[in-house]
């Protein structure tokens, strides 16, 4: 390599770095693409919906949802890292974005050096919860018919490395039982399974389990997350029920490819915040057992190394994988 050669590439670098702040300027000046790796009408699919509209009013260009669902999280997360870095391919995703990492042997992304973190969007805690047919009234009680009868009790999984797959197995390494968990293909035939007593146990959402808590079709144990849902308040946390130690909060955040400029990754950031502490999202997010976070883009950064050291270590110990 000639010194010319050398002196070129710096001086491009250099222009670079000084365009930047151009680009943020006039950002955007064409629609935004928010890849959704999910099918429509999940979790992670109804909150990038809610947050598209408010979004593209704040940066005033259009904000379209790409549907790129499969392995659990994988086609589409691939894409969104293969996509230029310039603000207008982001990526909305919850757990599997950090899990799929210790669940599979080959991964076409690296959840650290291929994306950056733009803010953490919502929280939302799952339930425990039993068919009647179960004979446990509570966690303590469901733990010690684990103990007593292992290898009889199933969860019901919406899939491998899926959230109800993560879940039923913090439980198993935590309160040193065995429940076997039964994968189908999705939360709503996992759903089904558990309502009609095919399988004893579920971890749906706190939202989708209220009618059938009253209408006394399932009984709700415990809710996952560190502190009791405003949706079900009479409700314990698995942590106080019987389970010290016990927090599992799906979340769901919105990344960029690395290598976007920060001065857009700010201005994205802030837009975010604008959208997500809106009244009517914060409304309707509580009314869905959601609480809205917003975060600031180191918070997400953080959030993120944080949730791969804490799951590293139970799919490890839990032996599990998505293939």
């Amino acid at each position: 390599m000639t010194d010319e050669t050398i002196t070129c590439r710096g001086l491009a670098a250099l222009l670079l770095v000084a365009a930047a702040p151009v680009w943020a300027q006039s950002y955007p000046t064409k629609p935004v693409r928010i890849i959704v790796p999910f099918p429509p009408g999940g979790s992670v699919d109804v909150i990038a919906r809610m947050v598209a509209p408010k979004l593209s009013e704040s940066l005033g260009q259009q904000v379209v949802i790409d549907n790129r669902s499969g392995a659990s999280g994988n086609i589409g997360s691939e894409l969104a890292a293969r996509a230029a870095p310039d603000g207008y391919t982001l990526l909305a995703n919850t757990l599997p974005f950090v899990t799929n990492s210790f669940l599979y042997s080959r991964m076409p992304y690296d959840a650290v050096k291929d994306f950056t973190p733009l803010s953490v969007l919502v929280a939302s805690p799952a339930v425990l919860a039993v068919h009647p047919s179960v004979p446990a009234r509570n966690v303590r009680e469901l733990v010690q018919l684990a103990k007593t009868k292992a290898g009889t009790l199933n969860y019901a999984s919406s899939g491998a490395g899926t959230n109800h797959h993560i879940a039923g197995e913090l439980l198993n390494y935590l309160g040193k039982i065995e429940i076997t968990a039964i994968h189908f293909k999705g939360g709503g035939p996992a759903a089904i399974a558990n309502l009609s007593g095919e399988v004893g146990i579920n971890w749906p959402n706190v939202v989708a389990i209220v009618p059938y808590v009253k209408a006394g079709r399932i009984r709700a144990l415990g809710v996952t997350s560190a502190r009791r849902s405003a949706a079900m308040p009479e409700v314990p946390t698995i942590a106080e029920a019987g389970v010290p130690g016990y927090d599992f909060t799906p979340w769901q955040i919105m990344v960029a490819p690395t290598g976007t400029p920060a001065a857009i990754v700010t201005q994205l950031n802030e837009h975010l915040i604008k959208a997500m502490r809106s009244p009517d999202i914060v409304e309707r997010s509580a009314r869905d057992g959601a609480d809205v976070i917003a975060s600031s883009q180191e918070q997400a950064v953080k959030h993120v190394q944080s949730e791969m050291d804490k799951w590293r270590r139970v799919i490890k110990e839990r032996g599990m994988r998505a293939e």
